[in-house]
């Protein structure tokens, strides 16, 4: 079985005008949320074989603690640019090209992407908004990641930081 989370990166901060979308930081929210949630989901035993985010600073950020909560140095996650105002077929291309001897794979990146994916392999309801540092697990009953499909996966787990705050 594969399982991947993707995980929404948390709040960002608008303060600085002059920043690009892409350099924007984490606010104190952010920088609340990110740490908590880390260690949520590390405390329900999860524990990723690699940690995948956009190279930009907000995702990046968000998955440093996610990957410390892991036991995983900062300089093993895996930046891919791709995931960066991606649609969700490029999301899907890189689960797709993961080696298969990984098994739970944790990806950081943005919305409206992350929202569009988590609705794809819900198999009842609907997701509205994938909140900021929103966390979906989906499970796939495939050996290979280049089987995943929403015909064979599906999202078993949502979290989000205000059911915690």
């Amino acid at each position: 079985m594969k399982t991947f989370y993707f995980i929404r990166h948390a709040k960002s901060s608008w303060e600085d005008m002059s920043l690009s979308d892409f350099d924007r930081p984490l606010n104190k929210r952010g920088l609340r949320d990110a740490p908590f949630m880390a260690k949520m989901l590390a405390g329900k035993g999860v524990k990723a074989d690699a940690v995948i985010a956009s190279p930009a600073n907000r995702a990046f950020t968000t998955a440093t603690y996610f990957a410390e909560a892991m036991g995983i140095k900062k300089e093993d996650i895996v930046q891919e640019k791709n995931i960066y105002e991606a649609y969700p077929e490029t999301v899907l291309e890189i689960i797709e090209l993961l080696d298969d001897g990984l098994n739970t794979v944790l990806i950081f990146g943005h919305n409206p992407t992350f929202t569009s994916l988590a609705n794809d392999f819900k198999a009842d309801g609907y997701i509205s908004n994938l909140p900021t540092c929103g966390i979906v697990k989906i499970e796939s009953k495939v050996g290979k990641w280049a089987d995943v499909s929403t015909g064979n996966s599906v999202l078993t787990e949502f979290y989000f930081p205000k059911q915690y705050f």
